[in-house]
C-alpha cells in the first residue's frame, strides 16, 4: 500500500536556509521537493565529483587478484605501496593505466610473434650496414611460392621457416636495382629477446599497478564510501536550497516537503524546537507527493519489480501485493520443474545468509527462496523433476500421480494439453482481475459517472464469462440464460456506446465506443494468447532436461563402470545450462505479462516519484 504523506510548507529568513536543511538531514525523513538534475555550474561540478567517486568505488569493489597468475607479486606490490594525493583520482588513473598496459602487452605479444621469425640479432649493427653502403631487404612468402633460384638473381639468405612461410633477406649495394617477384616487408623493430624483455617489463609494471589498486581497496575503500555518502548528502542539500522560493525582496525563502504521517508527531516536536514557521496538511493527489510503499514481508520482496516499471502516483494504487502473487505463480509455471525449484531454494537461503554472495543478487535472497519454493510446489504438481516425467514413474503411488496436472483434456471432441488450458485460464482470470481493479480504482479517483464505459466492459466480459460458466455447470434454464444474456448486453451497450463520455451527446459517443470495441476485441485476444508462454516455457525446459537425461542414459549403458564419469559431467552441464536458461525466461516473460497485459488492462500508470528524503 502507499503510505499516507503530510505536506509541510516552511517559511524562513534567507540566512537560515542552510542550517535548516542540515537539521532536516539529521531528521532524515523529510523529502524536500528538489531537482533531480544539476541546476547550475556548482551543482554540475558536485555531481561530476560524486559520479567519479562512485566509479572509483565500483572499480575497487570488483577487483579480485587472488586467482591472478601474478597474485604473489601483486600482493607484495600492495604491501609496499604508499598512496599520495586524491584516493579517488589515484584509483581512476590506475585503472586507466591498467587498460593502457594491457593494450601495450597485446601489441608487444603481436610484435614478438612477428619478430620471432628473424631470431636473435643486433639491430644496431644491422642498421649500421646502411652507412657502409649495404642494403638489406626483408621478405616473407608462403613455402609454395618460394623459389630457390631467386638466389641466382641476388644474394639471398633464408632465415627461418615458420607457420608455412619462408622468411629471408636479400643483400645488395645501396642504390643497386634488381627485379624481384615478391613485395618487400618492413624490417623488424627489434629482436626476439628484446621483444620478450619488453613484455616482461610491461607485466611487472602491470603487477605494480594492480598492487596499487589492491592497496587502495584494502586501506581506503571504506573511507571513499563514507566520502560518497557525504558528497551525495551535500548535493541533495544544495539542490534543495536552490529550488527554494524567495519573497520579500529576497529576505524570506520558502520550502515544500513531504514526510510520512507516521512521523508527524516527531517532526512537529522537532520543528517547534527549531523555532521554524511551518504549515502542515494532509497531502493530496494534486500535490504530487513522493511515494513510499509499505507492505507486509511477503509483498515487500516484490517492491523492486514495481520500481522497475515505475512508482504509482499518490491517488493510484500499489500493485505490489497482486503483482507478487501472480509473479510467483508465473515464474513457477515457466520453470515447471520441482528439482530446479529445490536448487533455487537452497541458493536463495545461502544468498540471504551471505554464505554465498553474488553481487547482482545482493538483497534478493528471500525473493529467490520464495521463487524456488513456488517452483518446487508447481513443478511437482506438474509432474516434472529434473526433466523426469513423474507421471510415468512406477514407484510413485497411483493416487499421487492422479493428482498431478498432466496429460490431455477433451474439449468439444478435441484433446488439449491440460497445462496449456490452465495457462489460458490463469491469463483470463489475471486480465479480468485487472479490469475490475481498473473500474474500482478509476471510480474512486474520478467518480462513477466518468467510468460508465469502463464498467460496461467489466459487466460485458466478466458478467458474460460468469453466465457462461453457470449455464454449463449448473444447467440454467435456456429462458433464464437468454434473459440474463440480453440484460447484460443491453446494460453494457448503454455504458460502452452511449454514456462513455459524460456531458456529450450520446449519439456522438457511438463512434468512440465502436473504436474501443475494435481495440478490445483485437487486444484482449492477443493478451489472452500471450499467457500460453507460461505453458510453452515450462514444456521447453522439461523437454530439454529430459533430452539430457536420455543422452546421459545412452552414455551410461546397461553395465556402467568408468561411464559414470561422463554421465555425471553430462548431467551436471546439461541441467545447469537448462536451469540457467529457464531462470532467464521465467524472469523475463512473467515480467512482460505483468508490465504489458496486466498493467495495460488495470490502467496502472506508474508515473510517481519515489520517496527520497534529505538525510546524512
Amino acid at each position: 500500500m502507499i503510505e499516507k504523506m503530510t505536506k509541510y510548507s516552511f517559511i524562513l529568513l534567507s540566512g537560515e536556509s542552510e542550517s535548516f536543511l542540515e537539521n532536516l538531514q539529521e531528521l532524515g525523513v523529510v523529502d524536500i521537493q528538489r531537482s533531480r538534475k544539476p541546476v547550475d555550474t556548482k551543482s554540475s561540478e558536485m555531481l561530476e565529483k560524486t559520479l567519479k567517486i562512485r566509479s572509483a568505488i565500483s572499480i575497487l569493489e570488483k577487483i579480485d587478484y587472488s586467482k591472478d597468475e601474478d597474485a604473489a607479486t601483486i600482493r607484495a606490490a600492495a604491501s609496499g605501496t604508499v598512496i599520495e594525493g586524491c584516493k579517488m583520482q589515484n584509483t581512476l588513473d590506475a585503472n586507466a593505466h591498467i587498460q593502457e598496459i594491457n593494450a601495450s602487452i597485446a601489441a608487444a605479444e603481436k610484435c614478438l610473434k612477428q619478430v620471432s621469425a628473424w631470431g636473435e640479432y643486433d639491430k644496431q649493427a644491422v642498421d649500421g650496414l646502411a652507412a657502409k653502403g649495404i642494403d638489406i631487404r626483408y621478405y616473407s612468402v608462403p613455402e609454395k611460392a618460394f623459389d630457390p633460384t631467386w638466389s641466382s638473381m641476388v644474394a639471398l639468405e633464408e632465415i627461418s621457416r615458420i607457420d608455412g612461410k619462408v622468411n629471408f633477406v636479400t643483400v645488395a649495394r645501396t642504390g643497386e636495382e634488381y627485379t624481384f617477384p615478391v613485395h618487400e616487408i618492413n624490417a623488424p623493430e627489434m629482436s626476439s629477446p628484446q621483444a620478450s624483455e619488453r613484455i616482461e617489463a610491461l607485466k611487472q609494471e602491470l603487477a605494480a599497478t594492480k598492487g596499487k589498486l589492491l592497496c587502495l581497496k584494502e586501506n581506503w575503500l571504506s573511507h571513499m564510501q563514507s566520502g560518497l555518502e557525504k558528497k551525495t548528502a551535500d548535493l541533495d542539500r544544495y539542490l534543495a536550497e536552490k529550488v527554494s522560493t524567495e519573497a520579500a525582496e529576497g529576505y524570506i525563502c520558502t520550502f515544500e516537503g513531504f514526510a510520512p504521517q507516521s512521523e508527524k508527531e516527531r517532526l512537529v516536536k522537532a520543528f517547534d524546537d527549531m523555532g521554524v514557521l511551518y504549515i502542515s496538511e494532509d497531502a493530496t493527489e494534486q500535490d504530487n507527493p513522493p511515494i513510499k510503499l509499505r507492505n507486509n514481508k511477503f509483498s515487500e520482496m516484490f517492491e523492486c519489480l514495481t520500481g522497475m516499471y515505475g512508482m504509482p502516483v499518490y491517488g493510484e494504487w500499489d500493485p505490489t501485493p497482486i503483482l507478487g502473487v501472480f509473479f510467483l505463480l508465473f515464474f513457477a509455471m515457466c520453470m515447471g520443474d520441482g528439482g530446479y525449484g529445490i536448487i533455487l531454494t537452497i541458493y536463495g537461503i545461502l544468498q540471504s545468509r551471505k554464505i554465498v554472495n553474488i553481487g547482482m543478487f545482493d538483497g534478493l535472497g528471500k525473493l529467490i527462496t520464495a521463487l524456488g519454493i513456488s517452483t518446487t510446489v508447481v513443478g511437482l504438481l506438474f509432474g516434472t523433476f529434473f526433466g523426469v516425467d513423474l507421471t510415468t514413474v512406477t514407484w510413485i503411488p497411483e493416487g499421487i500421480r492422479n493428482c498431478m496436472l498432466a496429460g490431455d483434456v477433451n474439449i468439444a471432441g478435441a484433446n488439449y494439453a491440460l497445462q496449456m488450458i490452465l495457462a489460458i485460464c490463469v491469463g483470463v482470470f489475471h486480465i479480468c482481475l485487472a479490469m475490475v481493479i481498473k473500474a474500482v480504482l478509476y471510480t474512486k479517483r474520478f467518480g462513477f459517472k466518468q467510468n460508465l464505459g469502463t464498467w460496461g466492459w467489466v459487466l460485458l466480459i466478466i458478467g458474460g464469462l460468469i453466465l457462461a460458466i453457470c449455464a454449463m455447470c449448473f444447467n440454467l434454464p435456456q429462458t433464464v440464460t437468454k434473459i440474463l444474456l440480453i440484460s447484460i448486453a443491453v446494460i453494457s451497450a448503454l455504458g460502452i456506446y452511449f454514456f462513455n463520455t459524460p456531458g456529450r451527446s450520446p449519439l456522438k459517443n457511438i463512434g468512440p465506443g465502436l473504436w474501443e470495441t475494435y481495440n478490445m476485441a483485437t487486444g484482449l485476444l492477443g493478451d489472452v494468447l500471450s499467457y500460453i508462454r507460461l505453458y510453452a516455457l515450462g514444456l521447453a525446459g522439461g523437454m530439454l532436461g529430459n533430452a539430457f537425461n536420455i543422452l546421459g542414459g545412452l552414455v551410461l549403458g546397461d553395465h556402467p563402470t568408468w561411464q559414470f564419469v561422463p554421465f555425471i559431467l553430462i548431467m551436471l552441464f546439461g541441467h545447469t545450462l537448462n536451469m540457467l536458461m529457464s531462470c532467464l525466461g521465467a524472469f523475463v516473460h512473467p515480467l512482460r505479462l505483468t508490465f504489458v497485459e496486466y498493467f495495460k488492462n488495470s490502467g496502472y500508470e506508474g508515473k510517481g516519484t519515489a520517496y527520497n528524503p534529505l538525510k546524512k
